[in-house]
């Protein structure tokens, strides 16, 4: 297998995002996929069967995701590519959670 650089981690996760800005099952299961990866412990996770549940572009940019993860020596997250308020507004979008007074 290939691994997947980081221009294609960044057009994927652009394209995820673009998915998860919506409001359907697959913008669901992107937006999912992203906030486990930014943060998982206070966001949810991601049920391995959303892989299957989505359009196989989706999957395929996921997998892009997780293959060039899988190859580096430390955590990576996506604020590394420039998407810290594209994953903060779907926080917004997606997760209801207490707002700070």
């Amino acid at each position: 297998m290939t691994v997947p650089t980081s221009a294609d981690v960044q057009a994927a996760i652009s394209r995820l995002l673009v998915v998860a800005g919506s409001d359907t099952g697959q913008s669901r299961r992107a937006a999912d996929f992203l906030l486990a990866w930014w943060n998982g412990a206070d966001l949810g996770h991601f049920p391995i069967e959303h892989l299957w549940n989505v359009d196989r572009a989706i999957s395929a940019d996921m997998l892009t995701i997780l293959a060039y993860l899988a190859e580096q020596p430390t955590a990576v997250y996506a604020n590394a590519f420039g998407f810290d308020e594209a994953i903060r507004a779907l926080v917004e979008q997606w997760r209801d959670l207490p707002r700070a007074a």
